[in-house]
């Protein structure tokens, strides 16, 4: 896997720190290191990215060569230190893996991590295959300590989770550095020091664009005349597949965005007079391209997405890639194409809580419990986002990781009239949510804070965190309580209540509601997929009205509808028997639920 491939990459290059934050489609770099022979590094996952890039800077300060890992909506999270650190710069190498999803597949947004580099002009490295991320992260720390500046890799998704053969050698012990040397000239970033370092910083993007321009996944292949196609990681893939190596085209291969192989690129289009650009999110080669073109006045013309020949948004594929190479080198570049005029229409499948997910019973408590009220229902990152579908149908926003507790805040302050909820899970309060508790109680905020607490990070993997009680390493720790740190903080009213305990669960968000101030549930149950209560449900249809309540109500996946009667599919329900609870004839029973 590709991600694997960058484990392995930063083993074979002396890692001796790894740390990050889960999020698709980066988590599986970290998971790939812990499962390898890796005697002497340190793993962790950090509490969010902010955190692992400041764990990992002061590895990188004592010499030690340190890699972070994280999606590319947690490099906003990590930009502060991340600005920072560019200023101040590293000893050992300091690699960041920001893993960019087109699509967006899994996502908020498909921002391009290749326009952060840019804007904190540090180097960037686009791989455009696992073979090549294997190899570009150990050159990323290479260059990293060459010009004691950290270094972003950037594979995609298509990178992330493809899969190939890659000879990997015996793994390298980690790099012992110096150790920390103290020198506040040099690690203290005082005004003075980052007015000085910016220049040296633009300087040396400079040189570093000169020996990029010599980098060997810069490169030129065939040769034309008066047109050349250009393409930046995994859309490189897709351009030489379509094209099958022809030598009557020239294909230029772009692996290094920022900074700019200017001197490789004017060699690379001697002769050339249209150009077309081929690279998912942004337009960013493109870009560089016009600009190359007109400080040296060339007669080129350039498209791709400025122009309309290609999409701004989603990812790439090799049809999309053939149909603009034939529009614009005039060829017939034709795909094999494969019948499938006799296969099934796939089937519908929406994004759904599974059966017996807790998070649906704390859903339809708050629900039942604020029928009729006027309410605002703030949701968050995670797979609780899912409770915006019908029919719940019980989250009005989802911004960013945390912003729930302070958009609820925001609600209260223009509209007091209104409850407002903000919901957060278990990993998400710690990565990014105590700072909104705390500036609710300050700035007197009125609020229900419901923490939906799974005992896990079940949307990227299940991985852990502070209140699992166990770290990366494995080693058990001293879990970090949630009530207590919300009591510590000085939240009066915390209650923490079992969802599927349907009653008690409805009239713990009564009393909340009913206060001033700012409380908190904790709807304490865990994910469905770790831990699965004992029997399955089942319909008495003699009992069964067709009503239909728990299917209108609940929208559970196991439960349908067969010749007017409720019918619970045993291949799905897990025994949570959340609709046993609700069911007005109480024909729903069965097993550890009669």
């Amino acid at each position: 896997m590709g991600n694997a491939a960058l484990a392995l990459g930063a083993l074979s290059a002396g890692v001796g720190l790894a740390a990050g934050y889960p999020g698709t489609p980066s988590s599986e770099i970290i998971e790939a290191i812990s499962k390898r022979p890796h005697s002497g590094v340190h793993v962790e996952w950090s509490v969010n990215e902010k955190a692992a890039l400041e764990v990992a800077a002061a590895a990188a300060y004592s010499g030690v060569r340190a890699l972070v890992t994280m999606k590319q909506m947690g490099l906003n999270v990590a930009s502060d230190p991340l600005m920072c650190v560019s200023y101040v710069g590293v000893k050992g190498g300091l690699v960041i893996v920001s893993a960019d999803d087109p699509g967006p597949i899994s996502s908020q947004t498909e921002q391009d991590s290749r326009r952060f580099a840019d804007y904190c002009r540090i180097p960037v490295l686009d791989p455009a295959s696992p073979e090549e991320a294997f190899q570009m992260v150990q050159d990323a720390f290479e260059l990293s300590e060459k010009y004691g500046t950290p270094v972003i890799l950037r594979p995609t998704t298509r990178v992330c989770h493809a899969y190939a053969c890659v000879d990997a050698p015996e793994t390298t012990a980690p790099r012992q550095g110096e150790g920390f040397v103290k020198d506040s000239k040099k690690w203290v970033i005082f005004p003075r020091l980052s007015y000085m370092n910016h220049g040296r910083i633009e300087a040396r993007n400079v040189e570093i664009a000169k020996a990029l321009s010599d980098y060997g996944y810069n490169r030129v292949e065939g040769s034309a005349g008066e047109k050349a196609v250009v393409a930046s990681g995994v859309s490189y893939a897709y351009v030489k597949e379509c094209l099958k190596n022809r030598p009557d085209v020239r294909l230029i291969r772009v692996a290094t965005a920022f900074p700019f192989p200017e001197s490789f690129m004017l060699k690379a289009l001697a002769g050339v007079k249209e150009v077309m650009c081929f690279e998912e999110l942004s337009p960013y080669v493109e870009e560089q391209l016009l600009k190359l073109a007109g400080r040296y006045a060339f007669n080129i013309s350039v498209s791709g997405k400025l122009d309309g020949s290609l999409p701004h948004n989603g990812e790439y594929s090799t049809e999309i890639c053939a149909a603009a190479l034939s529009r614009f080198l005039g060829l017939g570049i034709g795909l094999k194409q494969i019948d499938t005029s006799d296969m099934p229409a796939l089937p519908l499948r929406p994004p759904v809580l599974c059966a017996g997910c807790p998070h649906r019973a704390s859903f339809y408590a708050v629900k039942r419990a604020m029928q009729g009220k006027k309410a605002v229902f703030c949701g968050d990152i995670g797979c609780y986002t899912l409770g915006n579908a019908l029919l719940l149908d019980l989250v009005d926003t989802c911004l960013c990781m945390g912003a729930g507790i302070t958009m609820a805040q925001g609600f209260y302050h223009t509209d007091k009239d209104a409850v407002c909820f903000a919901f957060v899970g278990d990993s998400t309060f710690f990565a990014s949510g105590m700072t909104g508790v705390v500036n609710a109680l300050y700035n007197e905020g009125d609020i229900v804070l419901v923490v939906l607490d799974n005992s896990t990070t079940a949307m990227t993997g299940h991985q852990p965190h502070p209140g699992t009680g166990r770290n990366m390493t494995g080693n058990f720790v001293d879990k970090v309580d949630i009530e207590g740190v919300l009591r510590g903080m000085g939240v009066k009213t915390v209650l923490t209540v079992d969802p599927l305990e349907h009653e008690k669960a409805v009239e713990a968000v009564k009393a909340c509601a009913a206060q001033k101030g700012v409380k908190a549930i904790i709807f304490k149950s865990p994910c469905i997929a770790l831990s699965k209560p004992k029997g399955k449900c089942s319909v008495d249809a003699d009992k069964c009205i067709g009503c239909k309540k728990c299917v209108r109500e609940l929208g559970c996946p196991a439960l349908t509808v067969s010749g007017g009667k409720v019918v619970i599919d045993r291949n799905l329900c897990t025994g949570c028997a959340l609709c046993a609870k609700i069911c007005p004839m109480n024909a729903i029973g069965g097993e550890a639920h009669e």
